[in-house]
């Protein structure tokens, strides 16, 4: 593997990742609304088109089902499809073929065929596209066996699990959120990649284990930054995959620390929160602690388009300092 690094944003990182399996595999295609000459919604495709061609880069008409189907029907017949949802939000139009179809096929013909495919949403708050554009669903999806459900958070991760995912035999949805694709950090060059269902530990601490997603990863290491000012130790776990899980590094963290924070922007209730919540209730864990676990996750309500209120529906540097800081002190 070339070791070489630069900085990349993660729009970027993602872009290389599709020409390097495109290299790699002449099965690989990308599919998606606008994704060609216009380069993605989010610019994300860029000159993939002039690269490779319209055979391998292919608008779709603006019917999700569709689009998801055709992915599906091509990766059962040995294609490698990687399909962008233009919002994340319009994976609601698409959930028959994801949910029914992607995720049970290889255990309805009892392991005969695999479905390989690849599916993008770009998720999240912070663009003022107010209810209909802005939602995080990843549990949604990660509630389905047969699908596994990522959230890279840095552009290396962008780059290297969406070459995992690209590997992987059963269906792989990655969450990306919108305010990341112009972040920007060191990225190797050729192939890398990144394993799905393996967190990552951002910080060491000894106090207190933030588990985050997505975004909030880099907010709880901006709280955690401005908490060692007060003395306060913060490790802050990345959790990368929401299925599979990495319970070792989530269990083996609240066993240091005795103290657990949940941070994900998508709605409080049934959150992916909820679900490590539960999974430490139910390990050894759960008798290491010494305060009750915190979920800080999204407000009860559709995304706003107003932008103060838009920021003021999910979790803030402010929240998770102020949540974290009573943890620790004892005062929940």
């Amino acid at each position: 593997m070339d070791t070489a690094v630069r900085e990349l944003s993660y729009a970027q990182a993602i872009q290389e990742a599709m020409a390097l399996a495109m290299e790699a595999d002449d099965r690989v295609f990308l599919m998606g609304e606008d994704i060609g000459v216009y380069g993605g919604a989010f610019q994300v495709t860029g000159d993939l088109v002039e690269r490779f061609g319209t055979d391998r880069v292919m608008d779709t008409p603006i019917s999700e089902l569709g689009g998801a189907g055709v992915a599906v029907g091509a990766a059962v017949t040995g294609m490698r499809p990687i399909f962008e949802f233009q919002f994340s939000d319009f994976a609601t139009l698409g959930m028959e073929q994801i949910v029914n179809q992607a995720a049970k096929m290889r255990f309805m013909l009892g392991g005969e065929v695999s479905v390989p495919v690849v599916m993008r949403f770009p998720a999240g708050s912070g663009t003022g596209a107010a209810a209909q554009h802005s939602q995080s669903l990843e549990a949604w999806l990660g509630h389905v066996p047969g699908l596994k459900v990522i959230q890279p958070a840095t552009p290396h991760d962008a780059k290297g699990m969406l070459l995992a995912a690209v590997a992987d035999p059963d269906p792989v949805m990655i969450f990306e959120h919108k305010l990341l694709y112009k972040m920007k950090g060191p990225v190797p060059e050729g192939h890398y990649t990144v394993p799905i269902g393996k967190a990552e530990i951002r910080r060491e601490g000894r106090d207190l284990t933030i588990v985050a997603t997505s975004i909030m990863v880099h907010k709880a290491l901006e709280a955690a930054e401005a908490l060692a000012g007060e003395g306060m130790d913060i490790e802050v776990i990345d959790l990368r995959s929401i299925r599979p899980i990495d319970r070792d590094t989530v269990i083996g963290s609240v066993k240091k620390t005795s103290k657990l924070l949940c941070v994900y922007e998508a709605v409080k209730t049934l959150g992916i929160g909820a679900e490590v919540s539960a999974m430490i209730a139910e390990s050894e864990a759960f008798d290491y602690l010494d305060a009750p676990i915190v979920r800080l996750g999204g407000a009860e309500t559709p995304i706003p388009y107003n932008p103060d209120l838009e920021k003021a529906t999910v979790p803030q540097v402010p929240d998770i300092v102020a949540a974290a800081r009573d943890l620790v002190k004892g005062v929940r």
